[in-house]
């Protein structure tokens, strides 16, 4: 049996190995997608996003103004820089504790969107333990700054 895993592991590695950039990419750009499309929904219908921002949202510690203005500029850049792979990590993190915020503050959503924000926590997630991949901005400028500054 030890055999086995030993030949079928290195086997599987082998072959998922080229699929790793286009899985990492496919996970940023899901959650990009998803947030930036809320982003968009909350820019475009103003008066409704401060609405639900004053009476709905229970968004802690931030008064609600602050809550609208910060979610709604955080959903539509934040996004752009994930899609990119530019400081992926860094807007991974801060996406997932967004994330978050967003399930904790809504308790309604919980009925009819709790499984999407899992999927997107678990996106960001492998975003920020894995990086950006071969397939980013990230991978793009640590590549020029090694090549560019050896010592």
């Amino acid at each position: 049996m030890i055999n086995f895993i030993r030949t079928i592991d290195p086997f599987f590695e082998q072959l998922t190995r080229p699929l790793k950039p286009l899985l990492l990419l496919f996970c940023r750009a899901w959650v990009a997608i998803a947030f930036f499309k809320s982003g968009l929904i909350k820019y475009r219908s103003w008066d409704s996003t401060l609405y639900l921002f004053e009476y709905e949202y229970q968004v802690p510690i931030l008064p609600w103004q602050w809550a609208a203005y910060s979610g709604t500029a955080i959903e539509l850049m934040v996004p752009i820089f994930l899609a990119l792979g530019l400081l992926a990590r860094p807007m991974a993190i801060l996406l997932f504790g967004f994330n978050i915020i967003a399930v904790v503050s809504y308790p309604a959503l919980w009925a009819q969107g709790f499984y999407d924000h899992q999927l997107w926590g678990m996106m960001l997630l492998v975003t920020f333990f894995w990086g950006a991949g071969k397939l980013s901005i990230d991978q793009w400028l640590n590549k020029y700054r090694t090549n560019n500054y050896r010592f």
